[in-house]
């Protein structure tokens, strides 16, 4: 499958490059600074992610798309809501239909459910102002007419979890409180390549 990964030198991002190289995919990375990230055989394309045109430019002969743009400020911003009307716009022009994008819990329903630590303390004073702008970005790809895929992680842990591994269509009372990138990583290629999740908002992660 020729995947473009928006987001691709980020923590997930990088990952989601490498286990798709393994895995036999050929792989556009979509980068601002192609020079600081180890991108091994993926394909490397220079773009501002709110240059319609670079991401125009990007999607002849991709078949997914795969949204793993983070932000590390802690104010308001309205890069994830914008960079995605762009995107939705430009696969639309060039007829790629598949697209998974990775946001988070403090979005939607998931808002709540990450656990102490997460919901009273990370939450409101480092993640609030971005998951503002994620609920936008949610609202605009459930509106569109892509085959899309939104992907919640719970708070991300690079520790051995003691829980299964939870796939969530319905929040409900579920708490999940971590997640390692790989896991979201992997789960992402598997929903690529299994499609079995189309026009779905899913709640990832473990319990404990």
């Amino acid at each position: 499958m020729n995947i473009l990964v928006l987001g691709a030198a980020g923590g997930v991002g990088r990952l989601i490059v490498g286990q798709a190289l393994a895995r036999g995919h050929k792989v556009t990375a979509f980068v601002r600074d192609p020079g600081k990230a180890d991108l091994q055989k993926a394909t490397v394309v220079r773009g501002n992610v709110l240059d319609i045109q670079a991401l125009s430019n990007a999607l002849p002969s991709q078949e997914a798309v795969v949204y793993a743009i983070g932000v590390k400020s802690t104010g308001p911003t309205t890069l994830f809501s914008q960079s995605t009307q762009l995107l939705l716009t430009a696969m639309e022009q060039q007829q790629v239909k598949r697209l998974v994008c990775i946001t988070g819990i403090g979005a939607g329903e998931t808002k709540g459910h990450g656990g102490f630590l997460y919901d009273h303390v990370i939450f409101p004073l480092f993640t609030r102002n971005r998951y503002a702008d994620k609920e936008l970005q949610e609202q605009l790809i459930r509106q569109s007419n892509l085959d899309w895929t939104i992907v919640r992680p719970a708070p991300f842990s690079e520790g051995k979890p003691s829980a299964p591994f939870q796939v969530l269509s319905e929040v409900g009372n579920a708490v999940l409180r971590k997640v390692s990138r790989a896991e979201v990583a992997s789960f992402v290629l598997g929903e690529l390549e299994a499609r079995q999740h189309v026009r779905k908002i899913l709640f990832v992660g473990h319990e404990h």
